[in-house]
């Protein structure tokens, strides 16, 4: 089976070719620019490579409710050439195939459910930590949707005592992503996270705030497994810390085997940075489903 995946992101476009094992052949990488710039391209690469199927996880809020009249559009982004845009569309008419579609955090999440470190769980949750914070949630086996599909980066939270900063959130200020995202980072400590490795103080904030939402979702969705993936993850000692937290903060409320090991309840991805892509085969193969059984 050849299909075709395409990683949305703000910044580039990442497009490959894989197989149902989720197995990737090839792959490419695009610049983010406008759609009348960059979905030409993105079309040009699938259109010769005789791909059964499309999975696209894509930057949002999107549009993921088939009975709308703007289901498979990109829809409120703040990226504004790309507000309204009917990406799904696009690709069904070049490519003549079907088309799957879903949140880029969704699709990490697919990808490590399906191939990676949460396989064989009915319930998980993966969140992205970088420029913005997302979460992909699968709940009872499937990807998470409702009238809209999860923004988990946005959930409120308390403040720390000891932080003056207002938060960086243009619509919650105080919100995970306004708090402990990037350019929170940035903002609040007037350097870039890169720029503040050995700065103690700095990453024990950042893991106040993750491990506080943490908590949340885990009273909330009950996962059995906890993905933290994205930029600020990739500091080697934020995951000790998160887990202290996540420990702190649960006060011993809740007692379960998943819980009695923090190491492997609360895990880094583990497809070498495939996951979105992996899960955007895997989106692609449940189209084709779909398709296959639809009335």
């Amino acid at each position: 089976m050849i299909l075709g995946a395409l990683e949305a992101g703000g910044t580039k476009m990442v497009c490959a070719i894989g197989n149902e094992q989720g197995e990737i052949t090839e792959r490419v990488s695009i610049p983010t620019e406008t759609p009348d710039i960059t979905v030409p391209k993105l079309i040009d690469f699938f259109r010769d490579k005789k791909i059964e199927a499309l999975g696209i996880g894509c930057f949002g809020p999107i549009d993921l409710n088939r009975n709308s009249e703007t289901y498979g559009y990109i829809t409120t982004t703040p990226k504004l050439a790309w507000a309204n845009y009917n990406i799904v569309g696009a690709f069904r008419q070049a490519l003549n195939v079907p088309v799957g579609f879903d949140t880029d955090v969704n699709g990490s999440a697919l990808g490590e459910a399906t191939w990676g470190i949460t396989r064989g769980l009915e319930n998980s949750v993966y969140f992205t930590i970088g420029t913005g914070v997302g979460a992909g949630i699968i709940s009872n086996g499937k990807l998470l949707h409702g009238m809209l599909h999860p923004e988990g980066g946005h959930v409120l939270l308390r403040k720390h005592p000891s932080d003056p900063y207002e938060g960086k959130c243009p619509y919650h200020r105080t919100c995970l992503e306004g708090l402990a995202a990037g350019p929170a980072i940035e903002a609040r400590w007037g350097k870039k996270g890169v720029e503040l490795a050995d700065r103690k103080e700095v990453w024990e904030l950042e893991a106040y705030y993750i491990g506080q939402a943490i908590v949340d979702y885990i009273m909330i969705l009950s996962p059995q497994r906890i993905i933290l993936g994205g930029g600020v993850m990739h500091q080697e000692h934020m995951m000790p810390l998160v887990r202290q937290e996540v420990t702190a903060q649960l006060n011993g409320y809740i007692k379960t085997k998943e819980l009695e090991d923090m190491n492997t309840y609360i895990v880094l991805p583990s497809l070498n940075d495939n996951q979105g892509i992996m899960g955007a085969l895997k989106l692609a193969m449940n189209e084709l489903e779909y398709e296959k059984h639809r009335p």
